[in-house]
């Protein structure tokens, strides 16, 4: 075999800092929150490593402080994303033919800058841009995105070393291509790290990307593209393009070199755009891979046999924490009679105990303020009371009730209840939890997404999301002369 099994790379996940009083964390915390005050970061389009402004501008307001504009930006225009997508497709060939440990190591250092010296200003960031708390911009901003960076790059070197079998006298080795073209990231308002992972993915794969960032999470989408720079990435490898949403949707679908979508956000958005690449199919020079998640309408479904204090509990973070704006929040509760009263009662108490407020000058708030009046995306949580016999009719319900299938979690203690539940839903979410809540995916231990209305299911955190940009070339080298064409028994 010529080609050597690449070793493997050790990374573990980034622990979860706690902030305690007179910690160094939270000293520097509060300095990077305090800089951040009353002060406006003026945020380019960054276009063939060139800095851009064009006339429509743009602000990012505090979601908890509306007086407070925590970012200027402009958005592309057409023209822009056009000459955006030339200098990614410019640069595409060097970068993919880069060997993937090169490439590794600018997410690796990446990692090892977030986890140090640029943490606090990256939570700071999130905190004041797009209103969490403090736990909330440490497992975003800081965990979930180094974890992200320094897997992917251990997923990215383990699957060089996957090889097929070789046959003497030939043998046979993978290529892991870029894909041809070039890939848009959309990423949403509710997780900085989505953010670098939806375009720093594909880029450590060997592609050129157009990332469009949220209006509202600009100020740290920014940061995070500011680190991925000073650790090495090259220029036009990701261009750094807000947009308008119909505008960029128009534009990337119009092009012939795009090869893929990676989208987080609304199912309208994701649907007009899936109707786009197929109403230009005939345009494209490849089929275009669209990966993206959706959101859902998670559950909780408690049987008369789960333990009280952990619903509440679960519940209670599941639907409230970060004002309810994750993918995967609990929306809906199915309780049983018997314990309808008790559990009702824990949660109007425990609730009358969630401190609103704002985030930034006040660790000890849980509730801040949301994103976007136009949406209920946010703190509603729905309760359905059911017949305590009527468990299996209401795990039919919870499966049909709504088109999405992203999150659910099952509390029960009676173990033949958990295999029935576990059966009956199986297509009812992407990421079950039996006694815990909806929320909390890790990368690496728990790989995220749901497929109908939620989306893909390409499980983002895990080793298979990587091969969704990649494209394989497979080569057969034969050693020794072919000989005559005839076979043998034509003789």
């Amino acid at each position: 075999m010529r080609w050597k099994h690449t070793s493997s790379l050790k990374v573990a996940n980034e622990p979860i800092l706690a902030f305690a009083q007179g910690s160094p964390e939270r000293d520097a915390l509060q300095k990077a929150l305090k800089d951040l005050k009353g002060r406006t970061e003026a945020i380019p389009c960054v276009v063939g490593d060139e800095e851009v402004w064009t006339s429509d501008v743009q602000y990012q307001v505090s979601p908890f402080n509306h007086g407070h504009k925590v970012a200027k930006f402009c958005y592309a225009d057409k023209d822009l994303l056009n000459k955006a997508i030339e200098a990614a497709l410019a640069a595409r060939k060097e970068w993919d033919l880069k060997p993937v440990a090169d490439r590794a190591q600018i997410f690796l250092k990446a990692a090892d800058m977030l986890s140090g010296p640029r943490r606090a200003e990256v939570l700071a960031k999130t905190m004041v841009g797009q209103g969490k708390t403090v736990i909330q911009a440490e497992v975003d901003a800081a965990a979930e995105l180094i974890d992200f960076f320094r897997f992917n790059a251990k997923f990215a070197m383990e699957l060089e070393g996957e090889q097929p079998a070789s046959v003497p006298p030939s043998t046979n080795s993978v290529v892991y291509r870029g894909l041809e073209g070039f890939v848009a990231a959309i990423s949403p308002f509710n997780f900085t790290a989505i953010g670098g992972n939806l375009a720093g993915t594909p880029a450590l794969m060997g592609n050129v990307v157009l990332w469009k960032p949220s209006d509202t999470a600009m100020l740290a989408s920014y940061a995070v593209y500011r680190v991925l720079r000073e650790a090495g990435l090259p220029p036009n490898i990701i261009q750094f393009v807000p947009a308008d949403g119909p505008t960029f949707g128009d534009t990337i679908t119009s092009s012939e070199h795009l090869c893929g979508i990676n989208f987080t956000g609304s199912v309208p958005t994701f649907k007009r755009l899936w109707k786009q690449v197929a109403q230009n199919l005939d345009r494209f020079r490849t089929f275009p891979r669209l990966a993206g998640e959706c959101g859902g309408k998670n559950f909780h479904f408690v049987h008369r046999s789960a333990d009280v204090d952990s619903v509440v509990s679960g519940t209670l973070r599941s639907a409230f924490e970060y004002g309810g704006q994750k993918c995967s929040a609990c929306s809906r509760l199915y309780v049983p009679q018997s314990l309808w009263p008790q559990i009702k009662g824990r949660l109007l108490e425990e609730h009358g105990r969630i401190k609103v407020g704002d985030p930034a000058e006040d660790f000890g708030t849980f509730f801040s303020a949301v994103i976007d009046a136009k949406e209920i995306f946010g703190p509603v949580l729905t309760v359905y009371v059911y017949p305590d016999d009527k468990y299996k009719e209401t795990l039919q319900l919870v499966d049909s009730t709504t088109s999405y299938g992203l999150t659910g979690a099952v509390f029960a203690q009676d173990k033949e209840v958990i295999q029935e539940a576990t059966k009956m839903l199986r297509n009812a979410a992407g990421n079950f939890y039996v006694n815990d809540k909806s929320t909390g995916a890790v990368v690496g231990q728990q790989p995220f997404g749901g497929s109908r209305a939620s989306g893909t299911n390409d499980k983002p955190g895990g080793p298979h999301y990587i091969l969704r940009w990649t494209s394989p070339q497979v080569i057969k080298e034969t050693h020794e002369p072919l000989g005559d064409w005839r076979y043998s028994y034509m003789q």
